[in-house]
């Protein structure tokens, strides 16, 4: 889904170049933009995702109800929860289709073709339809509306809560399920919870990499070199730049990891910024109209940045120098 997701996302955004409601003149670039990134790569966004959460149950006998389940949760207007609804029930009734569902050994090869693809996607879809899609669309907007109504203390609370997801596994399935969150929400136009989470992202990595550049003999010489590559992932929003210092310490680098990305979704939502676009790090915000209050959100990501340096280098002790060694029956002069 991510692939799709940045390219659609980035298309939008490029859209907004030529105006914040530039796409609505026809036959405009923006407006061919806006067609290629909201009007096709979106709405792949939810069947994508669908299918390949079924798909991941049930391999390929869960793609195609997966897929069919996503787009009607489209159409249903259950926005990505009805997505995941979706692919959920596609996988695991294909799966039970696939193992449980016998055929005479001359029609088998029916199976995966023609049984296993009409029975899963008939029942995914019957479901969709008359159970699952109504409640999942009441749950959808009532968060949206809770989202554009709610004070600043909710967006504050909201935007710790993200912000810890981004860092506390760092591209791993609570970093993926906040991701996923706020892009499902640029569908409802819904765009401070994006810039939280794009924000979030970017400070763990950056925060260790000028650590490793002040930190002094807190870190390896080995660790000092993959901090330069970190800093490069941080600013492109690529969170697991800070894998391998987490790996490495995880009861020191995880904690001041989240405090940072908690502070920066906290700040980001404080000031109410909006992001249309769901990737490019620091090169997205060079696009005119993107990102609302610009000064601000760079605010936020400077500080949570600056945060988690500075809990390291409280947290991490200095490095012990080698001895050298002793060779038995001499005496050093």
């Amino acid at each position: 889904m991510l692939p799709i997701v940045v390219a659609g996302g980035l298309c939008i955004a490029l859209s907004f170049v030529f105006g914040i409601e530039a796409f609505k003149v026809e036959g405009s670039l923006a407006a061919a933009l806006m067609e290629i990134g909201g009007g096709a790569a979106f709405k792949l966004m939810i069947p994508i995702l669908s299918g390949f959460i079924a798909y991941s149950i049930a391999d390929r006998p869960g793609l195609t109800p997966g897929l069919v389940g996503g787009m009607l949760a489209m159409n249903l207007e259950a926005g990505f929860l009805g997505g995941i609804v979706s692919g959920f029930l596609a996988g695991y009734i294909a799966l039970v289709i696939r193992d449980h569902v016998n055929l005479p050994k001359n029609f088998e090869g029916l199976k995966p073709v023609l049984v296993i693809p009409l029975l899963s996607t008939l029942a995914v879809g019957l479901l969709m339809i008359y159970v699952v899609g109504g409640p999942v669309k009441m749950i959808m907007d009532g968060l949206t509306a809770f989202l554009q109504g709610m004070g600043t203390t909710n967006a504050v609370i909201l935007g710790l809560i993200l912000g810890g997801m981004m860092a506390v596994d760092m591209g791993g399935p609570v970093n993926k399920a906040a991701y996923t969150f706020a892009v499902g929400l640029l569908t409802s136009d819904s765009f401070m919870p994006m810039a939280a989470v794009m924000a979030a992202g970017m400070t763990p990595p950056l925060g260790i990499a000028i650590a490793t550049l002040v930190g002094g003999n807190r870190f390896t010489q080995a660790e000092r070199e993959a901090g330069k590559a970190a800093g490069v992932l941080g600013l492109s929003f690529i969170t697991e730049g800070a894998i391998p210092f987490a790996a490495k310490d995880p009861l020191r680098v995880i904690p001041a990891a989240v405090l940072g990305s908690a502070a920066a979704g906290a700040l980001s939502m404080y000031f109410s910024v909006g992001l249309r676009a769901p990737h490019g790090g620091v090169f997205v915000l060079a696009i005119p109209n993107a990102v609302t209050h610009l000064a601000w959100y760079a605010l936020a990501i400077a500080v949570g940045t600056l945060l988690t340096t500075v809990a390291l280098l409280i947290l991490k002790p200095s490095l012990q120098e080698p001895k050298p060694a002793r060779v038995a029956g001499v005496t050093a002069k």
